[in-house]
């Protein structure tokens, strides 16, 4: 005979009644049964679970764990929130700093200068000798001479980096500053012996033209008087220090109201720095028994294309502009063009080294 055991299933006890309090973990271990939260859990002391392999990723990248915000299920932290993490701080670092905006700042905190009422408003005076003989000289030159102007761009950015290297040695071997104007009146005068039309007088009465065979440069200098213009003799012998010397002592001359009537005179050609007072460039009127004179912009940082042997590119340069006026009556627009692209040859090449012992 055969006997079977028979086994009876348990009996199944509810988890919750309305007389039984909520399953838990502490319910479980008060019956002998050990409770292991899950991997989705939170752990009280350290916030959202995190596997190995997401901290080991965290830790090669120096993601702090504690400031990144889970994706996951219930927070979780996954691998690409500690990726999207160190990109962030990649990028962070690679931006530039607060102090770079410094500059910008700088500028736009730049103040309008204080104006002072001159007492000369209201007033009404005799006009100043000076002026009256200006006035005249002006008025006479425009009415005799057919007069225009022409206008070229200079990169000058080669010829400021060589006086400022020279500067120093230059003052202290010369005994004058090397301002940016004995290169200008070198490259005028030296070119106004190639274009003699530009070095000339129209000799109005016998119907001749007198072509010079020497430079004398008048130069333009503000004084409290009034505008002057004495006349470095020869300027196309002189060598920088030459022309230096020359500028320094005759402009000393007129603000210091010593200038003599002969240093005043005999000016076959003139050169006005319009951009000494930040003027760009000026439709200048030739002064009488000359024929042209050049003026001189004001020297400005801005991009301009350059050439290169490895082809076009932009850079910031140092640029300005020459305008020359002239008595079309005796110079031609081709004629005035020629020697201002003379002038600014000279002047770009910037081949002034030997003479400022460089």
């Amino acid at each position: 005979m055969t006997s079977c055991l028979r086994i009876r299933p348990p009996t199944p006890v509810p988890l919750t009644d309305a007389r039984s309090t909520p399953f838990s973990a502490a319910s479980l271990r008060t019956s002998g049964v050990t409770y292991a939260p899950s991997s989705v859990a939170l752990a009280a002391d350290e916030g959202a679970y995190v596997t190995p392999l997401v901290r080991k990723l965290a830790a090669e990248n120096g993601v702090d764990l504690a400031s990144v915000k889970g994706t996951g299920v219930g927070g979780r932290i996954r691998k690409q929130d500690v990726i999207a993490a160190a990109e962030a701080a990649k990028a962070a670092a690679a931006a530039p700093a607060p102090a770079a905006a410094a500059p910008a700042a700088a500028a736009a905190s730049k103040k309008a200068p204080v104006l002072e009422a001159s007492p000369l408003r209201g007033q009404t005076i005799k006009m100043p000798r000076i002026r009256k003989v200006i006035g005249d000289n002006m008025v006479k030159a425009l009415h005799e001479q057919a007069q225009l102007s022409s206008v070229v761009e200079v990169d000058v950015t080669r010829l400021m980096k060589l006086r400022a290297k020279a500067k120093d040695s230059f003052a202290a071997r010369e005994g004058v500053k090397l301002s940016p104007m004995p290169f200008f009146v070198k490259a005028a005068a030296q070119a106004l012996k190639a274009h003699p039309a530009i070095n000339a007088r129209i000799n109005e009465a016998e119907g001749t033209i007198t072509y010079f065979d020497t430079e004398n440069v008048g130069i333009a200098v503000d004084s409290e008087k009034g505008l002057m213009t004495p006349v470095i003799k020869h300027a196309g012998d002189l060598n920088i220090a030459g022309i230096a010397k020359a500028t320094a002592d005759l402009a000393g001359k007129v603000r210091a109201n010593k200038i003599t009537p002969d240093e005043l005179s005999g000016a076959t050609f003139t050169i006005s720095n319009t951009g000494s007072r930040g003027a760009l460039f000026d439709t200048i009127i030739v002064p009488p028994n000359q024929v042209a004179i050049l003026g001189i912009g004001a020297t400005v940082k801005r991009p301009a294309v350059i050439e290169t042997e490895e082809g076009t590119v932009i850079g910031v340069r140092d640029m300005t502009y020459l305008t020359l006026s002239y008595d079309h009556r005796l110079v031609d627009g081709a004629d005035a063009a020629r020697y201002l692209t003379a002038v600014k040859a000279i002047l770009e090449a910037g081949e002034f080294e030997v003479e400022l012992g460089l």
